[in-house]
Parts: C-alpha cells; sequence; structure tokens
C-alpha cells in the first residue's frame, strides 16, 4: 500500500484490525526494508496488527532529503497519525533502532512499548565494528571499509560491492547461496546510506537522554553481532529504566532470523506482562 507522508510517497504493509498496532522500524539505511520485519513478525498478527513500511529512500519508498533522524521521526509519526494507530507497540532493529529511542523521547506518550533488536544509543561503538570485521578472517578492504562507515560511497553499485564484502560478518552460520539470494534482492540507494552515515551518526548521542524513557523496554541482541555489539546493549539495558535485555547465543545481527522462534515468544512473553489488560 501506498501513502503520503511529509510529501514523500512510502510503501507500507497492514495487517489490519482492531488490535493492537505493532510498528517495526527497518535497519540499514539505503538498503533496508520493510520485507525482512513484515516475513519475521506475521505470526504476531493473531494478537497484534502488524505494520511495516519502508523508510524515505529505502526500498520502494520515495526519496527526499533530508534523511535526517529528525525526519524519519516525523514520519512516522505522520503514519501513526494518518492511519489513526493511537498507542503503538515499537520494534526498531539496527538503525531503525536509532530512530525508535529518538522518537521515544519525542512522543513518550504515543507508545505501549519498545523492542530494541540489536541497536546502540551511540556512534561509539563504531571503532569496535571495525576492528571486529579486520580479525574476522574474511578479506576486508580497509579503504572501502573506512568509505562505508563515514558515508563516502560513490554509486549504488559501489554500496553493493562494499555490502558484499561485510555481508559474511553478519550471521553465525554462513550459507553461500542464501547470500547471494539476498545480496541479489537489496535495493541500494547510496545517497540515504550516506547522508545517514555522515551527517547523522558522527553527532548521534542518546545515553544521557536514556533514563527519560520510561515506557518498558525490550533489548535484544544476538551474541556474536558485530556492527552493533554485545555491549551496546547491556548499556542500553543498564541506563533504560524500565527495561529487559535478552541475549540470544546462537545469533549475529538478526537474531529474529537466526532465532526466530524463540524470538517471538520472548516478544510475546514481554507483552503479556506489560500488555495484560489490552491482549
Amino acid at each position: 500500500m501506498h501513502i503520503e507522508i511529509n510529501g514523500v510517497n512510502l510503501v507500507y504493509d497492514d495487517s489490519g484490525g482492531e488490535k493492537i498496532p505493532f510498528v517495526t522500524l527497518h535497519g540499514g539505511p539505503g538498503m533496508g526494508s520493510r520485507k525482512g520485519d513484515w516475513a519475521a513478525f506475521q505470526p504476531l498478527t493473531d494478537t497484534f496488527r502488524l505494520i511495516s513500511y519502508d523508510q524515505r529512500g529505502n526500498g520502494e519508498s520515495e526519496g527526499r532529503e533530508p534523511y535526517s533522524h529528525e525526519q524519519f521521526v516525523a514520519d512516522l509519526e505522520g503514519l501513526r497519525q494518518k492511519l489513526n494507530l493511537g498507542r503503538i507497540v515499537l520494534l526498531g532493529g539496527s538503525y531503525g533502532g536509532f530512530i525508535t529511542l529518538e522518537y521515544a523521547l519525542r512522543y513518550p506518550e504515543n507508545l505501549h512499548a519498545l523492542i530494541l533488536r540489536d541497536t546502540a544509543a551511540s556512534n561509539k561503538y563504531q571503532y569496535t565494528a571495525k576492528q571486529r570485521a579486520l580479525a574476522s578472517g574474511f578479506p576486508m578492504d580497509m579503504e572501502r571499509l573506512d568509505r562505508l562507515f563515514a558515508g563516502c560511497l560513490t554509486s549504488d553499485e559501489d554500496f553493493r560491492e562494499s555490502f558484499a564484502m561485510i555481508q559474511p560478518l553478519y550471521t553465525v552460520r554462513r550459507d553461500s547461496e542464501e547470500e547471494a539470494r539476498r545480496l541479489a534482492a537489496i535495493p541500494f540507494r547510496y545517497q540515504t546510506h550516506n547522508w545517514a552515515f555522515s551527517r547523522n551518526q558522527p553527532n548521534y548521542d542518546l545515553t544521557t537522554r536514556l533514563p527519560e524513557i520510561k515506557v518498558p523496554v525490550l533489548v535484544t541482541v544476538g551474541r556474536h553481532d558485530w556492527i552493533t555489539p554485545l555491549e551496546a546493549s547491556q548499556e542500553l539495558h543498564r541506563l533504560l529504566p524500565n527495561s529487559q535485555l535478552v541475549i540470544f547465543e546462537n545469533s549475529g545481527h538478526s537474531p529474529h532470523l537466526e532465532e526466530q522462534e524463540r524470538y517471538l515468544q520472548e516478544v510475546r512473553n514481554f507483552l503479556q506482562r506489560h500488555l495484560v489488560s489490552q491482549i
């Protein structure tokens, strides 16, 4: 489905119904899309109204600057209002977790609860991520890695080749055929990535404001995540006053895919505890 929000056409999926809205925010600015979350969280539609959308400049949605955190938050709020969702459960994965935290600080009254998946409250773990990439044993081009993190990609094809280099780092168990299939399906948009990493990331640090977020928060992370490492989620749990941390021992960056059954059960358990009168 299509919806115009703040002057851009966004593409979204919506399971509909009168259930509590469960909205997902994908990660990977310039290469993420709604499709992974929409598929992974389908089993929750027995209890929740699932809504997943491609953020501006991502997936099938229209691209238009700015790609700032402020604009992404405004787009989410515009979507919530246009779809008349009321209070929502908001799940943000990876970079989508950054926007989830920003939204929670701006619009706490619109939230039932937050779910954070493999994300961070600041940019300080970039050095750790680079070091883990270089120590991984996979072939790494340091110059290309630096351009990725600095937001200095030159084209969509440059973005594709750069991501292909780091793709093996994301999962615990490698499947070369599956990696090739996923790589071919990714809609790469290098301008969105460059904006996020050259303009947003250098100043991203919400650590001092995390105690302001009072809603229940489920913090989830794969033990072997290289890019938003375990330490980042432990910090979130430590600083968020009403949070629970769940570590997935056999996952990298995507425990909702690598350990899907357990992940969904943890989400259900968390929401049943905190939304007991509404589920």
